[in-house]
């Protein structure tokens, strides 16, 4: 993301890729790749399995590097930033998480405030307030003291969320955040990321599910085959033709008077030849 500079916590961080490249032993994953990203967005990837979503996630948190093209943070290229120093810009959440230790919610939180405290410090005042605090505005206050192994998938996916917040983080990262939910849960979860952008965060989001990509997205990418087909308002994107080039299946949409979002039901022949 290209923008003016910022510190940490800043409204102001933009992340990008432009025109990135990347293959695996020989094999093309990613061509020609251009995404960017911006507070108060929540760009979701959408696309088949093998289509590059994780591959760009992991590009865009530096744990690879391109072939061509570069990742920039703020207009500075992702590989001059100190690990400790990115690590207060941006965070990764997990589709699932597990301790070694019986650590409470509290506990598991807290390891977000390393990135500020350091391995070497323990947690201060000041560092429990701020978990405190984010606990709260999350709605999962009351489970700071619950062994995090004993909290239900919904919790645990917001736990890791408040864990990326206490990083200082404002752009986050999620591959396939509501994998192993429950509907109910879902739907929750999708409403946080909202009202995060809503907040000035950035995020980005890769998903399987295009009626998840129209509720909760400002924006989304299409990928296939490893390139871009599609970038834009969500309603505009995610379109039958879309899903049918995407997932090689015929379906119909609904979008029921008043709805924000639109359901996708299958043709009598879902197959697409």
């Amino acid at each position: 993301m290209a923008g003016s500079q910022g510190g940490v916590g800043s409204p102001h961080l933009h992340r990008a890729a432009h025109a990135v490249h990347f293959a695996f032993a020989g094999r093309p994953v990613l061509s020609g790749v251009t995404l960017r990203v911006g507070p108060g967005e929540v760009v979701s990837l959408l696309g088949a399995n093998g289509s590059g979503k994780t591959t760009l996630l992991r590009l865009l948190l530096g744990l690879l590097q391109p072939a061509s093209g570069e990742v920039t943070l703020n207009g500075r290229c992702l590989r001059r930033y100190p690990r400790r120093e990115l690590a207060r810009h941006l965070a990764y959440v997990p589709q699932t998480h597990t301790t070694p230790f019986p650590y409470t919610v509290r506990d598991v939180v807290l390891l977000g405030r390393l990135p500020c405290t350091g391995l070497t410090h323990s947690p201060s005042r000041h560092d429990h307030a701020v978990v405190a605090d984010i606990l709260a505005r999350l709605g999962i206050g009351a489970l700071a003291e619950r062994r995090y192994s004993e909290i239900s998938g919904g919790e645990r996916q917001l736990a890791l969320i408040a864990r990326a917040l206490a990083q200082g983080a404002r752009t986050l990262v999620l591959d396939e955040p509501v994998t192993g939910l429950d509907y109910g849960n879902q739907l929750r979860f999708l409403e946080h990321l909202r009202a995060l952008a809503g907040a000035g965060y950035a995020i980005v989001k890769a998903t399987h599910h295009p009626e998840h990509a129209l509720m909760a997205s400002t924006r989304v990418l299409l990928l296939h085959g490893g390139s871009i087909i599609g970038d834009g308002p969500p309603q505009q994107v995610v379109t039958p033709d879309a899903i049918a080039q995407l997932y090689r299946v015929r379906v119909h949409a609904f979008s029921a008077p008043g709805a924000r979002a639109t359901a996708f039901y299958p043709a009598d022949d879902t197959r697409r030849d």
